[in-house]
């Protein structure tokens, strides 16, 4: 090969290398903040992997959180454009006069499970026996479970058990061993659960039923400023379709998933693997019903009644644009 030839060709390397650069810098920055150990962080990575971004005119920059506290003092700080969080944060925002506006994005929640050995098969059995709840004492379960509770035998819930506030490993960890009878838990550590044996005997989802509460609401929801989507409306659009994009993948394609086992902490045991991947597939919201604003109004009046300022913030009122008309049809 000539001189000429090479230099020819370093030329015309050099040349798309820019090129490169100069469209990967033409497409917006999203910058994500997840919890290091949370389970958006899969779907995250189906979108990088698969290059859903790139195909939605952005680039993906995903941020670790410690904490969801760490997640709204970023997103409010600006130094990250969205989070995951719930639309009873957001409402609260508004109405504070931060102007934080949401799109659904999962609809995935908890429920109560039971040792098999404490011989619980239904509701009205809690009354007298020991609860682990994850969270404290406005976590949305358990005020859910308290409303349901109080609409069918007309007293106190919390009266009624001995309510113990705990972090969610631990709540999972001493309902397997036996020395909790019944927990209130997150959706995956319940999958957990199942995996190890125990039995849900009731879902949240099941509770708001009782309650009224038609279809599953959209407790979790993509968090943005008002200034961010007025100022940038495309970037967030592209998120938005990278997200749904890899949602429908994630519903559709089992293949997928097993690039996560690793992050889903499942990579040996394939009953857990399952449990996870089913009860996330549960959750999945494909597209942007209407009828998810209802059950979230509704929702949200439950855990206004229940709950009070510590749960939904100062005004009992569901804050108008706590979620955004800018995407979907």
């Amino acid at each position: 090969m000539t001189l000429r030839k090479v230099a020819t060709g370093l030329v015309a390397f050099a040349q798309m290398a820019v090129a490169g650069i100069a469209v990967a810098q033409d497409r917006p920055v999203i910058d994500v903040g997840i919890l290091s150990y949370g389970t958006a962080q899969w779907e995250m990575q189906v979108i990088q992997d698969n290059g859903l971004d790139t195909d939605a005119g952005i680039e993906l920059v995903v941020t670790d959180l410690g904490s969801e506290q760490a997640g709204d003092l970023a997103l409010q700080a600006g130094n990250v454009d969205v989070i995951l969080t719930d639309f009873l944060w957001v409402s609260a925002q508004r109405n504070a006069g931060n102007l934080i506006t949401s799109i659904p994005h999962s609809r995935a929640v908890g429920g109560v499970m039971v040792h098999p050995g404490a011989g619980i098969e239904s509701l009205d059995q809690l009354a007298g026996t020991t609860i682990g709840i994850a969270g404290g004492p406005v976590d949305k379960s358990w005020i859910i479970l308290q409303s349901a509770w109080e609409s069918l035998n007309g007293d106190t819930l919390a009266e009624q058990v001995d309510a113990r506030f705990a972090a969610p490993p631990l709540v999972n960890e001493l309902l397997v061993s036996g020395d909790l009878p019944v927990a209130l838990n997150f959706w995956h550590y319940n999958a957990r659960a199942r995996a190890a044996g125990m039995t849900e005997l009731v879902s949240v989802t099941e509770l708001l039923a009782d309650l009224g509460v038609d279809g599953p609401a959209p407790l979790l929801v993509w968090a943005f400023t008002d200034e961010t989507a007025q100022a940038r409306p495309e970037a967030i659009r592209g998120f938005l379709d990278a997200s749904f994009a890899a949602k429908r993948m994630l519903l559709e394609d089992d293949a997928v998933w097993e690039s996560l086992r690793a992050k889903m902490r499942a990579e040996e045991d394939d009953r857990l693997f399952t449990e996870l991947r089913d009860a996330y597939r549960e959750g999945i919201i494909a597209d942007l019903d209407p009828g998810l604003y209802d059950t979230a109004s509704r929702t949200f009046d439950i855990m206004a009644e229940q709950g009070g300022a510590d749960l939904v913030g100062r005004d009992a009122v569901f804050a108008e644009d706590t979620f955004w008309t800018g995407y979907g049809d």
